[in-house]
């Protein structure tokens, strides 16, 4: 997510389009030097086009050491959370205004995503711990294993998920490194081991196993890249479960007991978690592909939008939707915005943020919803 003082950064294109401030941290940290992008323009297409909210957040007189920025939620209270790895604070508060109100958590060396819900009128996260992580200054990740706790909005945990060799789900060989949860309408817990053995592992409220789906292979139900997991609440009916194979970019929907229904296939992103509000669905797009060679691009990040079809209806910072004969044509970066936007947060007026990993620390970024 973030930091400061004049950059030159290679590869983020058009300096006359766009510009990398800083906002004057020291320099005994990695990243300490953070960029912001100034982009004088409109991103998205038809009913949804936003406008980048120039140096939206704001250290306010603290130091902040980002890393990667992995995820954000917004707390009943209006402020926001947002998620970051290493040891400094895995946690940063950011008022509406942008303002940096507090940090906290030291716990997550390796975090990378958070499922904000209510319990018995009360503010609770489930935090995952990836297990890459970062535990030095040099910013370099090293591979544990991963974690998974429930925690209450204080940071005082309720408890902890054992890893699934402890409960007979996993065998040694098989790896854990879990990248997002998310709650289902009872409470239920799911966790996707997306760097792990690819499965998507559902728990009770109180932790308890009930079952496991997904996995690798090459049948539709199986996973390829499960780095992101939600709730469709949609069709308040027929509340599903979207998990991300971003290898594959696609996102796959299952119903709440793990029985996969179908697929929407996103040609040429990569996506990450699915957020849900209202009749749309929000993802960030980690890389895309090269228009002309097909092949993945580093640095070609952006935010894809659709609606209650599952069409995708506008690409900030990509390229316009286009189908042909039902089929959504590969979409790609045409905005040189966002390096990597790992997962977005929508705030309550519909306001966007993007959180970028590999980003050279860059703040959240705030997109406004323009109303025509």
């Amino acid at each position: 997510m973030n930091r400061n003082t004049l950059i030159k950064s290679a590869g983020l294109l058009s300096l006359s389009a766009l510009q990398y401030k800083a906002f004057g941290h020291s320099s005994d940290k990695p990243h300490s030097d953070q960029p912001i992008v100034e982009f004088d323009g409109i991103l998205g297409q038809g009913d949804h086009k936003y406008r980048l909210v120039q140096n939206w957040a704001k250290p306010n007189g603290k130091h902040i050491n980002i890393h990667n920025c992995h995820a954000m939620v917004q707390t009943k209270d209006g402020n926001l959370q947002a998620l970051c790895d290493g040891i400094e604070h895995n946690f940063i508060t950011f008022n509406p205004k942008g303002e940096c109100i507090g940090q906290w958590g030291t716990e997550y060396p390796g975090a990378h995503g958070v499922e904000l819900f209510e319990e018995n009128g009360e503010e609770h996260y489930i935090v995952v711990d990836g297990g890459w992580a970062i535990r030095s200054v040099e910013n370099r990740p090293k591979k544990e294993q991963g974690k998974v706790v429930k925690i209450k909005k204080d940071g005082s945990l309720v408890f902890a998920f054992g890893h699934p060799l402890t409960i007979g789900e996993y065998t040694p060989e098989m790896r854990f490194q879990p990248c997002d949860a998310a709650v289902g309408p009872n409470r239920d817990i799911y966790i996707s081991d997306g760097y792990g053995s690819q499965f998507i592992l559902q728990y009770n409220k109180y932790g308890q196993f009930k079952r496991k789906f997904g996995g690798r292979g090459k049948l539709d139900s199986h996973l390829s890249g499960a780095h992101g997991i939600s709730i469709d609440t949609r069709d308040k009916n027929f509340p599903k479960i979207i998990a991300s194979s971003r290898s594959q970019n696609i996102l796959k929907f299952f119903d709440l007991d793990g029985k996969y229904l179908y697929k929407v296939e996103v040609p040429g992103a990569y996506l990450g978690q699915a957020v849900v509000q209202g009749d749309y669905l929000y993802s960030g797009v980690c890389w895309s592909k090269d228009k002309k060679t097909g092949k993945r691009n580093s640095n070609s990040g952006f935010v894809t939008i659709l609606d209650g079809d599952n069409k995708v209806v506008s690409n900030l910072g990509g390229s316009a939707p286009i189908y042909k004969n039902g089929k959504l044509q590969p979409i790609y970066q045409t905005e040189k915005v966002f390096n990597h936007v790992h997962d977005v947060c929508v705030d309550k007026q519909g306001n966007i943020y993007a959180l970028q990993w590999n980003a050279k620390g860059a703040l959240p970024f705030k997109l406004e919803k323009v109303h025509s």
